[in-house]
């Protein structure tokens, strides 16, 4: 048997056996991604490209398993080496089962819910012929003007690296080649959330510091992870484009950190470089982009050129074999070699079932965040509530419920607030009407609501920004919710009914006109396939919420950017703006309960073993999130207020208690980094908090 084809060998002799048969050209195409037919990516710059046989994927089609295994075919059966194509798909949070969007799972706390997510998206769309999906988004945003802000995990370093663990996990599973298993990508390498004001694509300024400190570590930990592939960023990192820039991809992801895996651009960002003022020659783009790193090319087609650059002596052959050799390592860990295709089943066996659609249904309810509960409004009892009015734009709006970037999710599929309302309030008269729209200009509809309105007992109000309002491409130079919106609440609050405000968005919004009018609030996020059904569990009660939020939500446009963990500095008590309120109006961490937790005992062992006891004191049953920060209050640079270290989930029933326990490490936890990504630890006092509580020790 030829070595590459014996899956008895080692990778690394199929690699170099495989890669030894290759000619320049079978090399170079390896290194190419088009995709063919059509394709809806809002980035697309053609209807698709030249498929060529030898090529080294395809990404975002939508042909089906028998068109896909046909593309497979000509490549494993009719070409001199068979090398199998490797199909890409951006499967963002979810793929036939919608779930939340990953900035609201990030607010469950749960990474073993993030994980299952992605383990049922893998499981659905590999067996649709996907190998590959460019997921987890690892970037670190503090501006929720940024549409991407709802791909990411939010504002915090060490959580997004918790949960860029939990994908890679879920997607890759333990053994990337079992048949439902796919690559994660992790993307934008990196500071790429940097941009300045929030604006898609633009320029950032970024410190050596902080590209260490905030926007490198998330990523470091997915790569720990075992992830297989990263995606190369469109922005520059303090004058250098990332797809240029050696430093990133060579220096620290590969020569620092021991990445194995491919590193892909980003969609056209190679010929992005003559608009970002680098360069219009494509055959420099080509050599400067390789030589940086980028194993791949996503569809700008600069590395057509490479075999003619090598022939020409202006490219080094060997570069191009590391980068072959990469992404061959990455095909034969997948398993395609020895499974290239894939079995047609019929949907309704692999998709949406029962139990995928029951996960998404807890991650819903998890992901939810209490914002406000007057006078224990919620939760709601069923049988006591002779009247319900349902009003708002999203009240019966799916697409809504499940966001932007939602993989093949059918919105048919996804049943609406008013669909399910009925089977939580069956005794219960229920009226429903739009309101308004999302965006409109005019007020005809508010009337007719507010009069449809004026009967019942309680008024739940589902407002929110449409499905395509957040995104990649999707900044927005207000947060507010549109001013028809905030009309329709400020009319439905005229009524002095109780109200119940339900928000479903994929960022952070502005709530301070909307909060008196409620004497509720349920930020619902973009919830996915179950975002309904979850919504009534936790108003009735079924379940307790538990969200709590991964991202600052700010008082006005003038605060941004905001954050939990910015930095010491000159006169803390002084510098602020003078016509608005110092704090945020939700503070990273937030959410309530329909019970209490009361937080005693702070403690730690010489050995940095941390502990904190905490009590359900309330009458429901309930789960906390228990968050350690630690605060360095001298050190030779400058520190952050409070930084986030850990994180513990307790489920406690009513009136019983537990202990979060944290084994700290010196290194990881209590010393901090330079510019150069050092990590440096200066002996003298810490403080540690959580629920409240403080401690201080001295450390060694």
């Amino acid at each position: 048997m030829i070595p590459y084809r014996n899956p008895a060998l080692a990778v690394e002799e199929r690699v170099k056996d495989l890669l030894a048969r290759m000619t320049l050209e079978e090399k170079c195409d390896q290194l190419l991604q088009t995709t063919i037919g059509p394709d809806v990516n809002p980035n697309n710059v053609g209807d698709g490209g030249e498929f060529r046989p030898t090529i080294g994927s395809i990404l975002s089609y939508f042909g089906g398993v028998h068109k896909r295994n046909e593309f497979q075919r000509h490549a494993v059966e009719e070409t001199r080496l068979g090398i199998p194509i490797i199909w890409g798909m951006d499967v963002i949070h979810g793929w036939r089962t919608g779930f939340p969007v990953p900035l609201a799972q990030a607010c469950t706390w749960n990474p073993e819910t993030v994980e299952a997510g992605c383990r049922i998206a893998a499981k659905e769309c590999s067996a649709e012929g996907i190998d590959w999906t460019f997921a987890p988004m690892v970037d670190i945003p503090n501006d929720p003007r940024w549409g991407r802000v709802m791909e990411s995990f939010g504002e915090d370093p060490y959580a997004s690296g918790v949960f860029a663990r939990a994908s890679v996990r879920g997607y890759q599973t333990a053994d990337p080649s079992a048949p439902d298993a796919i690559a994660a990508c992790l993307k934008h390498f990196a500071g790429y959330a940097a941009s300045e004001g929030g604006r898609d694509y633009s320029y950032s300024d970024i410190s050596a510091r902080k590209l260490h400190e905030i926007y490198l570590p998330s990523f470091h930990a997915g790569v720990d992870e075992g992830a297989l592939t990263l995606m190369s960023s469109f922005n520059d990192v303090t004058g250098t484009p990332a797809v240029v820039n050696r430093y990133l991809m060579t220096e620290i992801l590969r020569n620092r950190w021991g990445f194995s895996g491919f590193v892909v651009s980003d969609w056209d960002s190679f010929r992005q470089l003559k608009a970002q003022g680098f360069s219009a020659d494509p055959e420099k783009i080509a050599i400067r982009c390789l030589s940086a790193g980028n194993d791949m090319e996503m569809v700008s087609e600069c590395f057509k050129l490479l075999p003619e650059l090598v022939r020409s002596g202006r490219l080094d052959a060997a570069i191009v074999d590391e980068a072959v050799r990469r992404v061959l390592r990455v095909k034969f860990r997948l398993g395609l070699f020895e499974h290239p295709y894939t079995e047609e089943r019929p949907l309704e066996t692999t998709a949406l079932l029962p139990a995928f659609r029951e996960t998404a249904r807890k991650a819903a309810q998890q992901c939810a965040v209490l914002l406000k509960n007057e006078n224990d409004l919620l939760p709601l009892n069923p049988d006591s509530i002779g009247s319900i009015a349902l009003i708002g734009p999203v009240a019966a709006d799916a697409a809504a419920l499940v966001g932007n970037w939602r993989g093949n999710v059918d919105p048919a599929t996804v049943p609406t607030l008013a669909d399910v309302i009925g089977e939580f309030f069956p005794h219960s008269r229920i009226v429903t009407a739009p309101g308004c729209g999302f965006e409109s200009t005019g007020d005809d509809g508010i009337d007719s609501a507010v009069e449809a309105a004026h009967k019942a007992d309680i008024i739940l109000v589902a407002l929110g920004e449409e499905w395509n309002r957040s995104g990649e491409n999707c900044s927005r130079s207000d947060i507010a919710l549109p001013a028809v919106q905030r009309l329709l609440l400020r009319r439905l609050a005229a009524l002095g009914k109780p109200i119940v405000l339900l928000v479903t968005a994929g960022r952070p919004i502005l709530y301070p006109e909307l909060e008196p009018c409620a004497n509720a609030i349920l930020h619902l996020w973009q919830g996915g396939h179950e975002a309904a059904r979850a919504c009534f569990d936790l108003l009735t009660g079924a379940c307790n919420p538990s969200g709590r939020l991964a991202m600052t939500f700010p008082r006005s446009m003038g605060q941004i950017p905001i954050y939990y963990n910015e930095h010491r500095r000159a006169r803390p008590d002084q510098g602020y703006y003078h016509d608005l309120e110092e704090s945020p109006m939700y503070p990273f961490g937030y959410g309530l309960s329909y019970t209490r937790f009361t937080y005693s005992d702070l403690t730690l062992t010489n050995e940095l073993v941390a502990g904190v006891k905490v009590t359900n004191s309330g009458e429901r049953r309930g789960t906390e999130t228990v968050f350690l920060y630690l605060s360095d209050p001298e050190a030779e640079l400058t520190q952050p207020v409070r930084r986030l270290i850990a994180f513990r989930q307790l489920d406690l029933a009513p009136g019983e208690s537990g202990i979060a326990r944290f084994e700290l490490d010196k290194m990881r936890d209590l010393a901090y980094t330079d510019p150069n990504g050092e990590r440096i630890f200066e002996a003298g006092e810490f403080v540690l908090s959580a629920g409240g509580l403080t401690l201080h020790f001295d450390c060694r």
